[in-house]
């Protein structure tokens, strides 16, 4: 395989953006040339810019001609045997490039799809799609609603997302009572995620009296930025847990925070899989999360941590008092996540799935009937 060529569009950093990296360098230091075209001004350039084969390059909106031109060019020069879009932006943007590359050689187009919702039912959406040789889901649930819209279960399988895991555990933990100015020796919860709405921090909020309720002093720590934030501080104070509950924001060493927690909880509606609840198995932790998506896949229901209902307030609050209360629980749980999550989202799992992709997509493989990868051993 020489080489795959890698794009993302996106402005900020999450978790997507992230995989993005990961598997890129993963590639690299397993001898491919992987080039990544990302956002000018994004935080992925940014971070990536101090590596080789990077291309400054992105749409100003889902149908940019002129920077869909600027990419066939790209791929005439470079002949990248497979491109690898990595979110809805990228996915138009190659599409467009490779229709405007006439009758020559075009790469192999492989989508990544990390989010659980359905696809757009567009003429447009649906000719860029029908354009991709492969689609690559985070989870089995993704796969099975990309299959629900349209795709060919031969072209849709289930690559996990991955993590570091060895670098996490390295992380010092920090003093999360200490770093935050929390009441000594008070119980913490947190969550990491996006403040937008399907990541569903209001039932999380909503959970959190029953739970002061039985510990009065638990702190409820929800790490990250977005555009709910003055709606979820009008909630935490309509509510009166000022003294509980606080929005911290994005905070650049949350992986040794995260170390300090007592739980970890993921309050989403949708999740595509949860590669936050990836990070904190890592990190040991006894994990709280709802049903949506393919965060279920991830935990292995009382052994790596809790799974509750979606929008349920009580249920998160009964499991996340069970784990707050259980000291001994927490600490097999948290063992249990950072095996299993080591023997199954390592990256380094996730980069080989990756390439065995890109191998039968470009033909050196036959495609495996049921759309999945074998896991390694």
């Amino acid at each position: 395989m020489p080489f795959s060529l890698h794009i993302d569009t996106a402005v900020s950093w999450r978790g997507g953006q992230s995989q993005v990296l990961l598997t890129v360098m993963g590639l690299r230091a397993r001898g491919h040339r992987a080039v990544l075209v990302a956002h000018p001004g994004g935080e992925l350039a940014r971070r990536a810019q101090e590596g080789h084969d990077l291309i400054r390059l992105a749409p100003l909106h889902e149908v940019d001609f002129a920077a869909a031109l600027k990419l066939s060019r790209v791929l005439r020069d470079l002949k990248p045997p497979i491109v690898h879009a990595h979110d809805p932006h990228a996915v138009s943007m190659t599409a467009m490039a490779l229709s405007m590359m006439g009758r020559e050689k075009r790469p192999a187009m492989v989508v990544a799809r990390r989010v659980d919702f359905h696809l757009k039912k567009n003429s447009f959406s649906r000719w860029k799609y029908k354009a991709a040789d492969c689609v690559v889901c985070s989870s089995n649930a993704i796969r099975a609603m990309v299959i629900d819209d349209g795709i060919p279960e031969d072209r849709a399988v289930t690559v996990y997302e991955g993590v570091d895991v060895d670098r996490i555990v390295a992380i010092p933990p920090a003093d999360v009572h200490a770093e935050l100015w929390l009441p000594p020796r008070a119980p913490v919860v947190g969550n990491v995620a996006a403040l937008v709405a399907h990541k569903g921090q209001r039932y999380l909020i909503e959970s959190v009296p029953a739970i002061v309720h039985a510990l009065p002093d638990v702190q409820v720590l929800i790490f990250g930025e977005g555009e709910l934030r003055p709606q979820l501080q009008r909630q935490i104070k309509t509510l009166g847990l000022e003294h509980n509950v606080r929005l911290v924001g994005f905070q650049p060493n949350v992986l040794a925070l995260i170390k300090s927690l007592d739980v970890f909880v993921m309050s989403s509606i949708t999740e595509g899989l949860g590669t936050s609840i990836l990070d904190a198995m890592a990190a040991s932790k006894a994990v709280v999360a709802t049903e949506a998506g393919g965060m279920p896949e991830v935990i292995e229901h009382g052994v790596t941590g809790l799974v509750v209902p979606v929008q349920k307030p009580a249920a998160m609050a009964e499991a996340i008092l069970r784990l707050l209360n259980d000291a001994s629980l927490r600490s097999r749980m948290g063992q249990a996540g950072l095996e299993r999550v080591r023997a199954r989202f390592s990256v380094e799992r996730m980069v080989d799935e990756t390439l065995a992709v890109y191998e039968r997509v470009v033909g050196t493989r036959p495609a495996a009937g049921n759309g999945h990868l074998p896991l390694a051993d």
